[in-house]
């Protein structure tokens, strides 16, 4: 909003989601200044409301006879009945975990299920309801727009959140459709305009944000920083360069890493295995339910134990089978020293620089879920990573990127972000890795810059880009994280048991900025009307060269997000009549991609093109009136 009043933040994580602000003056902010961060009101037992900086992002779907009248109330909402969402639905849900919806987040970004599908919480009994990923999504943005409203806004509708200039959060390696369906989320929450923003960079804007003017005596030209951000169930992974503009400083993202669902949730099923395996020892058998109830109760074990280094271990419980929930209950309990030794080697482990993440061989069938990362090993993850970019940079070349050493790109800086690099043994494993790669091509190690709150620095971060956008501070540049493609069919005879040959046409080049639009040259494509066809999107996050319109012969080269089946309206022609269009693509304001395909008298937009069709297996969508 041009005129809003606040500059908002909100993180929108798979575990916690957290909100920050900042005011919008004019001029530079004052030193010491900083946003600030909304306690956020919610449920923390039947009854109780109290204010936490995080609202866990778990949505609980309790049963109707589960809590008493007037247990789920909420000061904005006092007749509330149930679905729950924060700390109180995190700990039901840890009891009862197949009336729990988690990782709404990772589903969200899942790239062969229908996410507007109402499918969580997965493997859920019948008798349970169902919600989809953006419908959790929007649970708790609501949530945080409620509880904003009251707050902060407390009745002036000029601070109300649907009229600040508000950023959400996604990550890096989110693809176009995830970041539509985030938009999406957030309008069926009440926030018809936000700007999307990577969460690797709002963690570099609190940084900078906290630093003040010292950053720039922190960082030089010629500095490649390394975000490494290990969140709840994704590790996001990205390099930002320290450039000289003009005798300036500026920062500007030159690589992203793939999308990997490995995180904290990984990392306490680690440990819920780890106690299974003791409680086994002594006789007990768990079931699937008791395995991810256990994994809840382990998570708040492994926070306490890293937030209080005088513990040494803390008791873990879960339910029993049968009927007796107290004398039935399953009792063990996480030391530090496994707790340490089950995350640091086993999520971390020391490996040469030329490491590489495992993929075994997978079996025929399985069960619909998330597409997890197969090697747990973050360190490995974060060797093919700035290998894989250095030869992309050194294929093409970047300016302001120096290539030292021969196998991988040198950070010279990390940034840590997430609340698993809360934990200093984690943090100091990843630095003495990177360490000793760097020693072996002769580079020095990389500086720590110092990070504060880790849990809330992507939500600062963001309300500091909403100020940087009014005008205000150093924006980091970087455009789209990856270059976006369109699957071209060529024409060709029909021949028995052999496919015309598809090619993909370059709509937008990595880095291409928001608000800003690509005419596609060269001769004029074929665009069917009137009949349902599908639209296959690629993208590439390595391809640094192709400008729009550039063609890559072999499609296969690319990564290929689910096709999108259409019906494009036809007007007066006759179904199936092949229309010459020229393309021409926008990324828009708030980071989202958009198509336009331009006829001779006409044009059609395509933005809806890129999100996910209703219904599995792909109903056609409504037919598009041209624009």
């Amino acid at each position: 909003m041009a005129d809003a009043p606040l500059a908002v933040g909100i993180d929108l994580g798979t575990t916690n989601c957290a909100i920050a602000w900042r005011a919008l003056e004019a001029g530079p902010a004052p030193d010491g200044a900083r946003a600030e961060a909304l306690a956020i009101p919610q449920l923390v037992r039947p009854g109780e409301v109290e204010p936490r900086p995080l609202l866990p992002s778990f949505l609980y779907l309790p049963h109707p006879a589960e809590l008493p009248p007037g247990a789920t109330a909420l000061p904005w909402a006092p007749d509330a009945a149930g679905e729950l969402v924060g700390e109180l639905a995190r700990d039901l849900g840890a009891q009862t975990p197949i009336r729990l919806v988690s990782s709404a987040k990772s589903w969200l970004s899942h790239p062969t299920l229908d996410r507007r599908a109402a499918t969580l919480p997965a493997g859920a009994p019948a008798e349970v309801p169902r919600r989809s990923p953006v419908e959790a999504s929007a649970r708790y943005l609501a949530h945080l727009r409620a509880a904003w409203d009251r707050e902060v806004a407390a009745g002036d509708p000029a601070r109300a959140l649907a009229v600040q200039r508000v950023t959400l959060t996604v990550p890096a390696s989110f693809d176009a459709v995830a970041r539509e369906l985030t938009v999406e989320a957030a309008r069926l929450a009440g926030l018809p305009q936000v700007v999307l923003l990577e969460e690797p960079q709002a963690a570099l804007y609190a940084w900078v944000e906290a630093m003040g003017e010292g950053w720039r005596k922190a960082v030089r030209p010629g500095d490649l920083v390394l975000v490494v951000d290990v969140g709840g169930g994704t590790t996001d992974l990205s390099l930002v360069a320290v450039v000289d503009r003009g005798g300036d400083l500026g920062l500007e993202r030159v690589a992203v890493g793939d999308h990997i669902l490995l995180g904290g949730d990984n990392m306490d099923l680690a440990l819920a295995h780890a106690l299974a395996g003791r409680l086994e020892r002594d006789g007990r058998t768990l079931d699937r339910w008791q395995l991810l109830a256990l994994g809840h109760s382990a998570r708040r074990a492994k926070e306490a134990l890293f937030a209080d280094p005088s513990l040494d271990e803390l008791p873990v419980a879960i339910p029993g089978r049968g009927s007796s929930l107290v004398g039935g209950a399953l009792r063990t309990a996480l030391a530090r020293a496994e707790l340490e030794a089950v995350l640091t080697d086993g999520f971390f482990p020391r490996v040469d620089a030329d490491a590489r993440p495992q993929a075994p061989r997978r079996v025929a069938l399985t069960t619909l879920g998330l597409p997890y990362a197969s090697d747990p090993g973050i360190t490995r993850h974060l060797a093919a990573f700035l290998a894989r970019h250095r030869a992309a940079l050194g294929s093409g070349g970047h300016a302001e990127v120096p290539l030292a050493g021969g196998a991988f790109l040198h950070p010279t800086a990390v940034l840590f972000n997430g609340g698993v690099m809360k934990a200093p043994p984690l943090a100091a494993r990843v630095v003495e890795v990177l360490a000793g790669w760097l020693a072996a091509e002769g580079a020095p190690p990389p500086r720590v810059l110092p990070a504060a709150e880790l849990d809330l620095a992507v939500a600062r971060g963001a309300a500091v880009y909403g100020r940087v956008r009014a005008g205000h501070g150093i924006r980091i540049r970087g455009g789209t994280s990856r270059a976006y493609y369109v699957g071209v069919e060529a024409s060709m005879p029909a021949v028995p048991g052999v496919a015309p040959p598809l090619r993909a046409v370059c709509l937008a080049p990595m880095g291409m900025e928001e608000g800003t639009r690509a005419e596609l040259p060269g001769e004029p494509l074929g665009l069917v009307v009137g009949e349902p066809v599908d639209f296959r999107l690629f993208s590439s996050s390595v391809r640094r060269d192709d400008r729009p319109g550039d063609v890559v012969e072999d499609a296969g080269s690319l990564e290929e997000g689910p096709p999108v089946t259409a019906t494009i309206a036809a007007g007066t022609r006759p179904a199936g009549e092949v229309v010459p269009v020229r393309l021409r693509a926008h990324v828009t304001e708030i980071g989202t991609l958009e198509l336009d395909c331009v006829g001779p008298d006409e044009r059609w937009s395509l933005e809806w093109t890129l999100r996910q069709p209703p219904g599995a297996g792909g109903e056609p969508e409504p037919a598009a009136p041209p624009a």
